[in-house]
């Protein structure tokens, strides 16, 4: 078992990460994935910029071609040398998993596997696999803390020669924290909008730093829920902005039906009203997302939900084979959804 926990990172990445071929990162904030998993591949010594080294694969692409993984990991470069293999987007794709199962068993000698995966749940495929295997690093990446931030701000202002006084950094710091290539970029917007200045005043970022400290998919979700197009668009504009995948979403939304659709068959067959369910079966639910989930019961039937449950598959099913198109289909679907919710 080789877990990293969040705050372990870089001092996993200075002493330890030479010594594994196999990666996967997991956790809710996409952003911190990311940027880790970078960190990881700049560490390999396997040159980024020459395609012949690295590959770059999406978790759909695993499904559709099962042994893609161990081709890619086994074959030989161009020019030699070592290589890597980047996998993104992934969940608890079994042909991901029956792969790694076997990798993890015979690490690769000439190759490098590093996963980004989205936040899995614990005892899921993926992360069993993992934990359970000594030849994989497993990272876990959490949403930055109050330290994290501060540290954050501290660096990329300080590679400017800036300041910053306390009020503007509390107003900076109420700004940031939902993703941490999103927190990073507002950062250094605001950097640079104050290059030539000695110090970031309050009125510097309030003029120029987006908020970036509630990029959720659940708030897309629970828009969805809602009926609220306004509050759904707002959401997948930020998700966007954070480099978030867009078919995140997408399972969210798919997760969130699924567990409608057995709340309300509960609801039909046992006669109970939706705060009654929600009590016993969504008792993992964040508080404030309650009343929303509650409402979406009363007004959503069994067929209805159903019906959703099939377009929200075909439409995961359409992006992953027309990956141009994903962003657009994935906003159309949702304000479908959206439609019929506030139509109800």
């Amino acid at each position: 078992m080789s877990e990293v926990k969040s705050h372990e990172f870089d001092s996993f990445l200075q002493k330890s990460a030479g010594l594994y071929r196999l990666f996967v990162l997991y956790g809710p904030d996409r952003g911190l994935v990311s940027e880790r998993a970078g960190a990881i591949a700049s560490r390999s010594g396997v040159p980024l910029d020459d395609p012949f080294s690295i590959t770059k694969l999406d978790a759909g692409d695993l499904q559709q071609s099962p042994g893609r993984l161990l081709d890619e990991v086994n074959s030989i470069g161009l020019f030699g040398g070592e290589k890597l293999v980047w996998v993104r987007g992934a969940a608890n794709e079994k042909a991901l998993v029956d792969a790694l199962q076997i990798l993890a068993s015979e690490p690769p000698t000439g190759s490098y596997v590093l996963v980004e995966a989205g936040d899995l749940k614990k005892g899921s495929a993926l992360r069993k696999v993992a934990e359970t295997a000594r030849s994989i690093a497993t990272i876990a990446c959490y949403s930055d803390d109050a330290r994290s931030l501060q540290a954050l701000i501290d660096k990329e202002l300080g590679e400017e020669k800036l300041g910053i006084t306390p009020a503007a950094r509390e107003r900076l710091m109420e700004a940031l924290g939902g993703d941490r290539l999103a927190s990073r970029n507002e950062v250094r917007k605001l950097a640079l909008y104050c290059r030539g200045k000695a110090t970031v005043e309050e009125t510097d970022v309030t003029d120029i730093v987006g908020d970036a400290s509630a990029i959720s998919v659940d708030d897309a979700v629970d828009a969805v829920l809602k009926g609220d197009l306004d509050g759904l668009l707002h959401a997948m504009q930020k998700i966007t902005t954070s480099k978030t995948p867009a078919f995140l979403v997408l399972q969210g939304c798919l997760r969130q039906f699924q567990q409608l659709d057995l709340m309300r068959a509960e609801m039909d067959s046992s006669r109970q009203q939706a705060g009654q369910v929600i009590a016993t079966m969504g008792r993992h639910l964040h508080f404030r997302r309650k009343p929303i989930i509650e409402a979406a019961l009363r007004h959503w039937s069994s067929p209805a939900i159903r019906r959703e449950l099939t377009r929200l598959q075909n439409t995961i099913f359409q992006s992953r084979t027309r990956q141009s198109l994903e962003g657009s289909m994935v906003l159309q679907n949702l304000m479908a959804i959206a439609i019929q919710s506030a139509k109800r």
